[in-house]
């Protein structure tokens, strides 16, 4: 009989979440550090050198490798030996393992979770509940694994009930394309294969936890219809050309994980769950002999990059920037940003939206005529930071916000991750504004161009409320220009027809 203790408990989640915060799994580090070294997209490349970069400082400084710090999922084995000491609810004890990383003094990670889901939206502020799968199996210890799952990776969760024979893989590589870049590649897709709806999603999920092999995979051969379907999509998805962050390029995907489970004879239900650049994972087992130790990684694992803009970048002075200057941008072209903008997610957008629609003005201190923002919601700052780790966030759930923030605000600009889709790009081309791409993954390395940070409006909204910062040589890149041109359509469509010329076991 094993006894776990309430403080075992506490202390290894605490530390498992404090843990993936700022480290990557090495498999992740040497999978994305080779996608780098054979990447011919100048675009992808760059960003993920901007990837492996912000990893490295995140593991040398302790703080997170993304702003959106994840909601927890916990996947509990408790052998069927193991006593637990205390009289609470398991999920209780765990929650309180949540609720002390997240409020960690040394590393505050990033309240996102809001209870009341379809009514008032209210932020937790502490990133409770973790969402908790517990199953009992034999022996005498609790396994544990533990992931912090971003939103803008979750939003592109796919399901679908196929005909028993329709083909699976033809459902991923239709289907991929449709989830635009939102999840930052390059990840992992995570499949879920059979059961029953939730089943297939959960197993997805699970999947998406076991380490980067699909090398060793292609280095052996398949020995299963699962390993073959892995394979198989592996290379198609890779075909496509989205590329890093969706610009185009030779990698999209870096595994292809399964799980498969029986299924009703009239059903083949099949989930699909992407994992984005900010992978964060961890695997621990208690025995009973203290709280879980996990190995610190060797900073040898990270590759020695450094980034710096091309020649040809431009440097924008946001504080003196017209409309003029902005049509003479191109679509690809880097720009460094200076100067002052303010800052503006979802529910931002919407209380914006119901002033207006009040009859109200803006908020003092919130004159957006001429200006950019900046779709972010960061992390608290600690120590000397000005802004704790502030990387973009998925522009495309502003677009509906899009036509009336550029016709009521004189915005000029706006900088997020990620495509905008169509009703975005005919406001933009409509007003001859601009759409900006910062890469998503990179949010601690961002925010070392933020030289400060000040609260302006809907300060209640915590994470989510309007910030202004002052940048110095801010990394951008013009995601779709005045004329509504788009690096997201023409990048993919490029290095698609070029991978098409090249052998599959290549691209």
């Amino acid at each position: 009989m094993t006894l776990i203790t309430r403080d075992d408990l506490i202390q290894s989640i605490q530390d498992s979440l404090q843990y993936i915060s700022y480290y990557h799994p090495p498999d992740f580090i040497s999978a994305v550090s080779e996608a780098y070294e054979k990447e011919e997209s100048p675009a992808a490349r760059d960003a993920m050198a901007q990837i492996l970069i912000n990893s490295r400082m995140c593991a040398e400084g302790h703080r997170p490798i993304c702003q959106d710090t994840g909601i927890v999922n916990v996947f509990l084995s408790v052998g069927m030996q193991v006593r637990f000491e205390f009289d609470e609810a398991l999920d209780d004890v765990i929650n309180e393992g949540v609720r002390r990383a997240y409020n960690l003094p040394d590393n505050v990670l990033r309240a996102s979770v809001l209870a009341d889901p379809a009514g008032k939206r209210t932020n937790t502020r502490d990133n409770t509940p973790a969402v908790i799968h517990t199953q009992i199996v034999p022996g005498d210890k609790l396994e544990v694994h533990v992931a912090a799952k971003g939103g803008g990776s979750e939003a592109k969760s796919k399901f679908v009930m196929l005909n028993p024979a329709d083909s699976i893989v033809d459902w991923v590589i239709k289907t991929v394309p449709t989830m635009g870049a939102g999840w930052c590649p390059p990840g992992m897709l995570g499949l879920g294969i059979g059961g029953t709806a939730e089943k297939a999603m959960l197993m997805a999920k699970r999947s998406l936890m076991d380490p980067i092999d699909i090398h060793e995979l292609q280095a052996r051969g398949p020995s299963s219809r699962i390993e073959e379907l892995r394979l198989e999509i592996f290379d198609k998805v890779n075909a496509l050309g989205i590329g890093a962050q969706g610009l185009g390029g030779l990698t999209t995907v870096l595994d292809v994980k399964i799980m498969d489970y029986p299924t009703h004879a009239a059903n083949l239900p099949v989930a699909m769950i992407p994992n984005c650049a900010a992978t964060r994972h961890a695997h621990f087992v208690l025995d009973g002999s203290g709280a879980a130790e996990l190995p610190v990684p060797r900073l040898e694992d990270w590759p020695s990059i450094t980034w710096e803009a091309g020649p040809n970048s431009r440097r924008v002075n946001l504080d003196t920037v017209t409309a003029e200057e902005v049509k003479s941008w191109k679509p690809g072209e880097t720009i460094l940003l200076s100067g002052k903008m303010l800052t503006g997610r979802d529910a931002a957008h919407k209380r914006i939206r119901d002033l207006f629609e009040a009859g109200e003005t803006l908020p003092e201190g919130v004159d957006l005529s001429g200006r950019f923002i900046y779709y972010v919601g960061p992390v608290d700052p600690v120590r000397e930071e000005v802004v704790g780790p502030a990387g973009p966030t998925t522009a495309t759930r502003m677009d509906g916000f899009t036509a009336m923030m550029l016709e009521k605000t004189g915005l000029l600009g706006m900088i997020g991750k990620a495509e905008r889709g169509p009703v975005a790009i005919d406001a933009i081309r409509a007003h001859e504004a601009v759409y900006l791409m910062a890469v998503g993954g990179a949010a601690f390395l961002v925010s070392k161009a933020i030289r400060s940070a000040r609260v302006v409006a809907f300060e209640d909204l915590g994470m989510e409320a309007i910030h202004e910062f002052e940048v110095e040589d801010m990394p951008v890149t013009v995601a779709v220009d005045s004329r509504g041109e788009s690096v997201h359509q023409s990048g993919p469509r490029i290095w698609q027809e070029k991978i098409g010329r090249i052998p599959l076991t290549e691209a």
